[in-house]
C-alpha cells in the first residue's frame, strides 16, 4: 500500500530523514544571523527586518517539521534507535532556531547597534557559533548516509571525528564569549545601563546556539554508541 503522507514516506526510508530535513531549516535560520548582524552595524533596519522575516519563516517551517515528526514517529520496535532519543534530538535542534529568532527579535525591536569596539569580535563570535550549527548538520548528514549505506561498523568512528570538530568549535565560542564580555565590561560606564543589559543577553544567546549545536552532536554520539 502506497502512503499518501510524504512525511510517513520519509520514515519508510530512514528515521533520520525527517531529522535532517528539520536541521536543514534550523541551520538556515542560523546562517541568516551574520547578514542580519551586518545590517544592524550599518543601521540598515530595512535589511535587518528582511533577514528577521526570513529567520521567522524558517523557524515556523522547522516548527511544522517538528510537529510532523512527533505525530508520525513510528513505534520503537521499527526504529534503529530509541524513540525518546529521537524526540530529545528534535527538541534540542528546535531550540537553535528559536534562539536565532529571539536574537533578531530583540535586536530589531530595540534597534540595537553593537559599539564599534565590539563589532569585529561579535562578527567573529557569531560566525563561529553559526559554524557549530553547520557542523551539527554535517554530522547528521553523515550519520544518515552511513546508516543507509550499511556501513554500520564505521558509524561510531566517523561520528567521533565529527563530534570532536564540533567540540573544538564550541570551545572557541566559549573563549570568544569570555573575551567579548571582558571588553563590554570595560565599556559599561560609557553606555546606557539598559543597553548593556540587553547586549549581555545577546552575547549569552549567541553562545547558546553553539551550546545547543554541541548537544545535538552529543546526542548523536550517544545514539551511535548504543
Amino acid at each position: 500500500m502506497v502512503t499518501s503522507n510524504p512525511f510517513s514516506a520519509m520514515f519508510g526510508r530512514s528515521p533520520f530523514q525527517p531529522l535532517l530535513a528539520h536541521i536543514v531549516k534550523v541551520s538556515d535560520c542560523a546562517e541568516a544571523l551574520p547578514p542580519f548582524f551586518e545590517a544592524t552595524l550599518t543601521g540598515d533596519w530595512q535589511e535587518a527586518a528582511r533577514q528577521r522575516e526570513s529567520i521567522t519563516r524558517l523557524e515556523h517551517e522547522a516548527d511544522e517539521l517538528k510537529t510532523e515528526l512527533r505525530l508520525n514517529l513510528p513505534n520503537t520496535m521499527f526504529l534503529p534507535v530509541s524513540r525518546s532519543d529521537l524526540l530529545d534530538l528534535i527538541s534540542v535542534q528546535d531550540q537553535i532556531a528559536n534562539k536565532a529568532r529571539d536574537i533578531t527579535g530583540i535586536m530589531l525591536g530595540r534597534s540595537m547597534q553593537v559599539p564599534d569596539e565590539l563589532a569585529q569580535p561579535m562578527r567573529d563570535y557569531i560566525r563561529t557559533s553559526v559554524s557549530c550549527v553547520a557542523q551539527a548538520r554535517v554530522a547528521l548528514e553523515e550519520l544518515k548516509d552511513l546508516l543507509e549505506s550499511g556501513f554500520g561498523r564505521n558509524v561510531s568512528d566517523v561520528m567521533q571525528t565529527l563530534i570532536r570538530e564540533l567540540h573544538t568549535l564550541e570551545q572557541k565560542t566559549d573563549e570568544q564569549q569570555v573575551a567579548i564580555r571582558r571588553q563590554l565590561f570595560a565599556l559599561e560606564s560609557e553606555m546606557p545601563p539598559v543597553d548593556v543589559m540587553f547586549l549581555y543577553k545577546i552575547i549569552d544567546w549567541v553562545g547558546e546556539l553553539s551550546d545547543r549545536a554541541e548537544r545535538v552532536g552529543s546526542r548523536l554520539q550517544i545514539m551511535t554508541a548504543n
